[in-house]
C-alpha cells in the first residue's frame, strides 16, 4: 500500500491527544482531530488517573480521525509508563489506575529491597530507582482486595488497546519500565517475580513495537462509526520510545533530550549498560524499537514550570506563558539554581516556594518575581541536561556531537538555546510531536507503507518535519564551567 491513514494516540501526564497521520514513501503529515485533558483525581487520599475519561477521549479522536480522513487504516497507542489497571478473572477493571505520584508506592521501596537489594534489583532490570517503578506499587497493592482478585495487570497503553481489541499483551518498550523486565533477554525476570513473591499471571505476554496486535471490536467500531477492519498496532508504547523514533537523526550520535512534564535525556545503544557505576549515577536502561537501548536519566522537566504557572493562576498572578519567557531571558545567568530531582518536586503544588525554600537552604539569593522564578528552572534544567549528556557519553562510551530536543519543550526557545550554551553542543529543537511521529512511523512500516530501519525512518523526519538549530553562544561553555565552581 502506497499511503495510509493512521491515527497516532498520544497520552501525556497532563493531556491526551489523537493524531492523524498520513504517511507514503515520501510522505509524512500529522494534524491533531482531538486533544483532551488528562486530570488527575484525588478520592480519600489517593490520586488516581481517570482512565475512563481518557478513553472517551480516544474514541472520540478516532472517531474524529475517519470522518476527517475519509477512513482510517490503523490505530497505535503510547503513554507514559509504570502505571497499571488490575483486571479480575472476567476482564473487568478494579479500580482506575493509582498515579504515579501518589505516595503510597514508596512505602514499599523497604520491603522490596528486603527481598531484593537496589544492586541485584539494577543487574538485572537495568532501571534507574525510582519509587515510583511499577514493582513497587505492585508491592504496595498486595493485601489490598483490589489486588487478591487481580488476574492480569496492564499498563496504561495495553489497557486501552485491550479494550479496543480484546486482546491482552505487553509491549516491551513500556514493560521495561517496570522493573520486573531482564534488560538483557528483554524477557520477563522470572527470577524478580519468584523473589518477590508476585503472581506470575499478572504478566502478559510480551508484544514488540510493529506486531499486529488485533482489530477494532464491532463494539468500537459502530461507537467511532468507523468502518473496518481497522487493525491496532504495538508501537513504542511508551511515549519516549516512541518520541525517540521520532529524532531526526543523520547519525548514531547524538543524544537526546525528551522534553515535557518528565525531561528523559539520554543516548541510543545496542546494548544495556549494567554497572555499578551506571546505578550510582541513577541510569536506567529502557528498552527501544528495533532492539535498541534508550540510555537515559529521568529529569523532573517542565513539571516545574507547569506547576508554577498553575500556582500563579489560581493565585491571580499573571500566567501567560510567552512574556514570562521574555521577561526570564532578561534575568542574569545563575542567579540561583535548584536540583531539578530534589524529591520535594515530585508532588503536585506551591512549586515556587518549594524553589524558594531550597534556594535558601543552599545560600543563595531567592528568586524575586515569577521571571526570577522562571530562569531558576531553566537555568536548573539546562544544567541537569548538561550533567547529564556528559555522563550518559562517559558511562556508555556513545559519543555526541549533538543534541535533539523534541516533545513541547522545542517550542521554548529560551529553554533550546540554555541546553544548546549548557551542554557546549548545537542543539537541533523539533519535533514537537516526535512521540505521535514515532507511533505512526512503525505502524506505516508494518502496514507496508514504509520499508527499512530507524535511519531510514529518520530520513523521512528529516525531510518533512519543520527543525531549528541553536548553536552554543560565544563563551558559554567557558560560563558554564565557572558557574558550576560557585554553585551549590
Amino acid at each position: 500500500m502506497s499511503e495510509l491513514m493512521l491515527a497516532a494516540v498520544d497520552l501525556g501526564a497532563s493531556s491526551g491527544r489523537v493524531m492523524a497521520a498520513r504517511i507514503g514513501p515520501q510522505l509524512l503529515e500529522l494534524r491533531e482531530v482531538n486533544r483532551f485533558a488528562n486530570r488527575p483525581v484525588r478520592v480519600a487520599g489517593t490520586l488516581y488517573w481517570d482512565v475512563l475519561a481518557l478513553y472517551g477521549g480516544v474514541l472520540d479522536g478516532l472517531r474524529a480521525a475517519g470522518r476527517d480522513g475519509g477512513r482510517l487504516d490503523g490505530v497505535g497507542i503510547d503513554s507514559w509508563a509504570v502505571d497499571v489497571g488490575l483486571l479480575d478473572a472476567d476482564g473487568d477493571l478494579l479500580g482506575n489506575p493509582v498515579h504515579y505520584r501518589d505516595p503510597r508506592h514508596a512505602t514499599a521501596v523497604p520491603d522490596v529491597h528486603t527481598l531484593v537489594s537496589a544492586e541485584e534489583l539494577y543487574r538485572i532490570s537495568g532501571l534507574q530507582h525510582l519509587p515510583f517503578n511499577t514493582v513497587f506499587q505492585l508491592a504496595a497493592m498486595r493485601g489490598k482486595p483490589g489486588f487478591a482478585a487481580a488476574e492480569r495487570a496492564l499498563l496504561i497503553p495495553d489497557l486501552l488497546a485491550y479494550w479496543l481489541t480484546g486482546a491482552v499483551g505487553a509491549e516491551v518498550t513500556n514493560a521495561s519500565t517496570t522493573g520486573l523486565l531482564d534488560a538483557a533477554t528483554r524477557q520477563w525476570s522470572e527470577e524478580l517475580i519468584e523473589r518477590l513473591g508476585l503472581p506470575r499471571g499478572l504478566f502478559p505476554p510480551l508484544t514488540q513495537p510493529g506486531d499486529r496486535l488485533g482489530e477494532l471490536t464491532v463494539e468500537v467500531l459502530a461507537e467511532t462509526g468507523l468502518a473496518g477492519p481497522v487493525p491496532v498496532t504495538a508501537v513504542g508504547s511508551h511515549d519516549t520510545a516512541s518520541a525517540v523514533v521520532g529524532v531526526p537523526a543523520a547519525s548514531e550520535r547524538f543524544a537526546y533530550v525528551s522534553c515535557g512534564t518528565w525531561s528523559l535525556v539520554g543516548v541510543e545503544l545496542e546494548k544495556p549498560v549494567l554497572t555499578e557505576a551506571s546505578r550510582r549515577a541513577g541510569f536506567t536502561n529502557e528498552l527501544g524499537v528495533d532492539g535498541t537501548v534508550r540510555y537515559l536519566r529521568n529529569v523532573m522537566g517542565l513539571w516545574l514550570l507547569q506547576e508554577s504557572l498553575r500556582t500563579w493562576q489560581a493565585a491571580g498572578l499573571p500566567a501567560d506563558l510567552p512574556p514570562l519567557l521574555h521577561a526570564a531571558g532578561r534575568e542574569p545567568a545563575f542567579a540561583a539554581v535548584v536540583d531539578c530531582d530534589d524529591a520535594r518536586f515530585l508532588p503536585p503544588g506551591d512549586m515556587p516556594s518549594r524553589i524558594a525554600e531550597i534556594c535558601r537552604e543552599t545560600g543563595q539569593t531567592v528568586p524575586q518575581s515569577q521571571a526570577a522564578t522562571v530562569r531558576c528552572i531553566l537555568d536548573s534544567l539546562a544544567r541537569a541536561y548538561r550533567r547529564t549528556v556528559r555522563r550518559a557519553a562517559e558511562l556508555s562510551g556513545q559519543p555526541v556531537d549533538v543534541v535533539h530536543l523534541v516533545g513541547g519543550g522545542a517550542r521554548n526557545a529560551l529553554l533550546c538555546q540554555l541546553t544548546a550554551d549548557a551542554c557546549g553542543l548545537p542543539v537541533v529543537a523539533g519535533p514537537v510531536e516526535a512521540a505521535a511521529l514515532g507511533n505512526a512511523l512503525v505502524q506505516a512500516r508494518a502496514g507496508g507503507a514504509l520499508s527499512g530501519g530507524l535511519p531510514e525512518m529518520r530520513a523521512l523526519l528529516r525531510e518533512t518535519q519543520y527543525v531549528v538549530r541553536y548553536t552554543p553562544a560565544p563563551g558559554s561553555d567557558a560560563a558554564w564551567t565557572a558557574a558550576e565552581l560557585r554553585l551549590p
